[in-house]
């Protein structure tokens, strides 16, 4: 047997849901794309992101613990009131100014890493973009 390192459960689960996060938000246009280190807006794959992640988080209800039902759970409506902002936006209209990227890239890698979930409201949000303009 070879030194690979074998992930846990629970650490292959931690990865599949992050990298399907990710995904998401690259298609959203909220990050940059990390292979070409550019901001491109793709919402059909976006939508497949989200209806993925939102598929799994269905068919497993009743074997996740409280926090990972509560963190998915989040994250799904957190995407797709993203999603739908965005597909409401015009074609050519920026997806967002350079220091909402700054804080979406920011937001993004901070869920992905985390175990648990933290909430953060809509208002305050709103109160924070207003005190950075």
């Amino acid at each position: 047997m070879s030194t690979e390192q074998k992930y846990t459960e629970q650490q292959l689960f931690d990865q599949l849901i992050s990298s399907l996060v990710h995904s998401a938000w690259v298609f959203l246009g909220k990050i940059k794309n990390p292979v070409n280190d550019e901001l491109e807006r793709d919402l059909d794959q976006a939508s497949i992101q989200i209806d993925m992640l939102d598929m799994l988080f269905k068919r497993m209800k009743g074997n996740l613990s409280d926090n990972e039902d509560q963190y998915l759970d989040h994250l799904v409506r957190e995407l797709k009131m993203n999603f739908v902002e965005e597909k409401n936006k015009p074609e050519d209209s920026p997806s967002t100014n350079g220091e909402a990227k700054d804080e979406a890239n920011e937001a993004a890698e901070e869920e992905s890493n985390e175990e648990e979930p933290t909430e953060k409201t809509d208002a305050n949000e709103s109160e924070e973009n207003k005190d950075e303009k």
